[in-house]
Formats: C-alpha cells, sequence, structure tokens
C-alpha cells in the first residue's frame, strides 16, 4: 500500500471521526409580523462556537398614496405563477411525497431535542393545493409529537395564502448522520424528477 493511500484513509477516518461529533444548536427565529432569529452553534465541546443574527426583516408597508392618487394596478407576474404550478405538479407525484415523508421521518429521528419548541402556520391560497401540502406535512407533525421535550403545533390555513412560524430550542444533531439523509435524499430517483418538474420554474 502506497504512502498516499495511507495518508488518504488516515485523513478520510479523520474526517468521518470529527463529522461524528455532535453539534448543539440553539436557536430561536420568528417570522409572524417581522422575520428575525438567532442562532448560537457548539461543536467539538464547545472549543469551536459561533453565534449568527438575523436582523428583523419587516414585510414591505402598505401602499401610502394620497387621496385621489390612480394607484397603480398590480402587475401579473407568470413567472410566480409557473412556479407555483410547478411546487403543485410537485407535489402531485406520489413516490416524491413518500420519499420526502422518509427523508423527514429521518430528519425527526436524527434530531436529539433537549428544548423545542415550534408554531406554524402555512397555506398555499388554494384549497385544494393547501390539500395536497398538508397530506405531506400532517403525518410529519404527528411523527413530531413523538420528540422528547418538545412541542411542535403546525396548523394549515386553508382560506388565505400564509407562512407564519414561531420556533425556539436547543437540540443535537450528528453531521454525518444528517450528511448521509441529505445525499440519498437529493440523490433519489423521485427527488431528481420532482426537481426536473420544478427547475421549469426557472427557466
Amino acid at each position: 500500500m502506497s504512502v498516499a493511500l495511507i495518508f488518504f484513509a488516515v485523513l478520510l477516518g479523520l474526517v468521518a471521526l470529527l463529522l461524528a461529533v455532535p453539534i448543539e444548536v440553539v436557536f430561536r427565529f420568528a417570522n409572524v409580523e417581522t422575520l428575525a432569529g438567532q442562532v448560537t452553534v457548539r461543536w467539538l465541546f464547545g472549543l469551536v462556537r459561533f453565534h449568527v443574527k438575523i436582523p428583523h426583516l419587516a414585510k414591505p408597508k402598505p401602499s401610502t398614496a394620497k387621496p385621489g392618487h390612480k394607484a397603480e394596478e398590480p402587475q401579473e407576474v407568470p413567472k410566480a405563477r409557473g412556479r407555483r404550478a410547478n411546487v403543485v405538479a410537485a407535489l402531485k407525484q406520489s413516490a416524491f411525497r413518500k420519499r420526502l415523508f422518509r427523508f423527514a421521518k429521518g430528519l425527526v429521528r436524527a434530531v436529539h431535542a433537549h428544548e423545542l419548541y415550534l408554531r406554524m402556520r402555512l397555506g398555499l391560497g388554494d384549497p385544494a393545493d393547501t390539500g395536497r401540502l398538508w397530506a405531506m406535512v400532517g403525518p410529519i407533525s404527528a411523527l413530531a409529537q413523538d420528540l422528547r421535550n418538545a412541542e411542535v403545533r403546525i396548523e394549515p390555513e386553508f382560506a388565505d395564502p400564509v407562512f407564519e412560524f414561531e420556533s425556539q430550542g436547543r437540540v443535537l444533531l450528528i453531521p454525518i448522520q444528517f450528511i448521509f439523509l441529505v445525499i440519498s435524499f437529493v440523490l433519489s430517483p423521485p427527488s431528481i424528477r420532482a426537481w426536473r418538474t420544478l427547475k421549469g420554474s426557472y427557466a
């Protein structure tokens, strides 16, 4: 066995060992009236530590046009409609829905929650589309109820398009486990077919 091959094997083993060390993530996010958040990451038993702060990002303010001034009519955006149609088309793919649920199930099991709170409201603005989305999110929400030290509440909104959430907690993640889950999900045939469908949104 050559020296280069031995060195590569040792380096690969060292990287795998480092990726097996848990990462502690303490976070707080909110997206109701404004989007804001803060994340603290600790690795190698506290030897590596950094903070990430998301500033308040306010939603667009309503128009303040003067009385008598004719407001410009909003322009239709065909691309936005196309993106939504492609997202719905991807959600209609049974194989992709099953693969996405397996991926979410794996992520839920891989999260070692010490403290976790999540409240979310989501809707696509169309009851049928929201129903298809909830067909996937609902079982995931039920699965998350089994997490220890966690309170998870996800609610569908069938009348209006909405995406609001509040979350905070402290969790332990094992990087190598998440890397394996993500790679296996991204490279699966159902995900590739769904990605091709979504890619039409940006053509």
